[in-house]
């Protein structure tokens, strides 16, 4: 693993500075070139790919393609399918009292952009925005995750056999190696993380007045309206709680259920989860169940469950923590407050709280007091998912699922508030990388020229009164 000092950093971001001129003057065909080197070049290395993720975090081989190589591929697919329509300028006719004026406007590449890359996803969430990026005409610099260190190799490795230093780079490192980053000044920066990171890079950012996209997290609520198909709302809810062993960012984190139902949903849980990962004794050896990055992470989860059981909150499930093993069964918790530890900070974790509701005006009244999550789920009819989405704010949302809406690449993906700001994917992404420059064409017989001085004369008097008669117009 290939680490550069601060001064080759430089020089790295100098040389991508020097080439930003070159890559502005890109085809759409050049563009389209390169994004289908990059594609081969990915495909070739899947083997890698699943192997370095199951060395990272345990995770299976479907899961690495269907969560991270599929989600790469299929967005390289949609931008080479799209990216010359984004590329066109926008012809914009001149404004009625302006003949013989044009507009244009014209998308540009912002220039230089560093992208940096979480753990839990270390494929994805750093290549797909990259791929908006190249896609945009932008030179970039990649920093992958230091606690996924045999993905991180993979990607600096692809990078390295498809692009030359001055358009595309990798640099590996520490938080250090990150901040020293953010403080050079990029036209532009991504980061995903946690919300705390989220505040240095934007503070760092602000120095260079440095535009910044950030897709943070938070606590994603499900919600379950009484008109819900528990079964299905319970099956769907562990699915996305397990994926990743509870690391992603778009989890459900925990669910507000009618006190009534909550003794059916917990049983449908229990379920759906022995369905799809086996008998609960042997859970350890279930390959499809991922680990946990670190042993700090199991113990902070089993300091928040065993507090929310000291504080009266029920057990169903799991509890089992082994913080030498980075692994936790998956643990179920009911009759759960908010005054509880669990509801006091994101999980990460395949640990899923329940809290019972009375009143569903008085559940997401609690939801929008906190935070603005990053996705907000729920289950019911029509009638109660709008009701739902139209009393609630979040950076996505799902109806009668989880998590899938980060799967389509023409949708934007991002957060508001605390989970984030700004998004990508595909032309979202475009847009997020480029620069929309307007351009604005005079002719010779324009007559701009009635509203030059002196202001006396009877050109300009009537160019004035002509002014204030358009304004009249609808």
């Amino acid at each position: 693993m290939t680490h550069l000092t601060e001064t080759e950093i430089k020089a790295v971001f100098q040389a991508q500075q020097a080439h930003r001129a070159r890559m502005q003057r890109t085809t759409p065909a050049e563009r389209r070139a390169l994004l289908r080197g990059f594609r081969a070049a990915v495909g070739a290395r899947r083997e890698a790919f699943i192997a370095a993720m199951h060395a990272d975090l345990g995770k299976s081989r479907t899961e690495v393609e269907v969560t991270e190589l599929h989600q790469v591929m299929e967005g390289l697919n949609h931008n080479l399918r799209q990216v010359e329509r984004w590329m066109r300028p926008q012809h914009v006719p001149g404004p009625m009292t302006m003949p013989g004026i044009r507009g244009e406007i014209v998308p540009q590449p912002k220039g230089t952009v560093l992208i940096l890359g979480p753990w839990n996803y270390p494929i994805t969430n750093l290549l797909s925005p990259f791929v908006d990026a190249l896609s945009a005409g932008n030179t970039v610099i990649l920093k992958p995750s230091e606690k996924a260190p045999a993905t991180a190799q993979v990607i600096q490795e692809l990078i390295e056999a498809v692009f030359e230093p001055h358009l595309v780079a990798v640099v590996q490192g520490d938080a250090d190696t990150a901040a020293f980053l953010t403080h050079l000044p990029f036209d532009h920066i991504l980061f995903t993380g946690n919300t705390g990171v989220g505040r240095k890079v934007m503070q760092a950012a602000a120095g260079n007045l440095t535009p910044v996209t950030l897709e943070l997290g938070g606590k994603s609520p499900v919600v379950i309206d009484r008109s819900a198909d528990l079964s299905l709302a319970a099956q769907r809810t562990a699915w996305g709680k397990l994926m990743n062993a509870g690391q992603t960012c778009i989890a459900p984190d925990y669910v507000l259920v009618p006190r009534e139902k909550q003794a059916q949903f917990v049983r449908h849980v229990r379920d759906a989860v022995q369905a799809m990962y086996g008998d609960p004794h042997t859970l350890r050896q279930n390959a499809d169940l991922g680990r946990i990055i670190s042993a700090e992470s199991v113990a902070r989860l089993r300091e928040l469950v065993v507090g929310s059981l000291n504080l009266g909150a029920t057990l169903n499930l799991g509890g089992e923590f082994d913080e030498q093993g980075k692994f936790i069964t998956p643990t179920v918790l009911s009759n759960v407050t908010r005054a509880m530890p669990v509801m006091s900070q994101e999980l990460f974790g395949p640990v899923l709280p329940i809290l019972p509701y009375d009143d569903l005006q008085t559940a997401l009244d609690d939801i929008n007091r906190g935070p603005t999550p990053l996705a907000l789920y729920a289950f019911g009819n029509g009638e109660a998912t709008r009701f739902i989405q139209q009393r609630t704010r979040s950076g996505g949302m799902v109806s009668n699922g989880v998590i899938i809406h980060i799967t389509d690449h023409r949708l934007p993906f991002g957060g508001l508030g605390h989970s984030g700001m700004g998004h990508y994917h595909g032309e979202h992404g475009f847009r997020t990388f480029s620069h929309y420059r307007t351009v604005v064409h005079e002719g010779k017989n324009s007559i701009t020229h009635l509203g030059h001085p002196p202001f006396r004369r009877p050109a300009a008097r009537a160019a004035g009164w002509l002014l204030k008669f358009t304004e009249k117009l609808p």
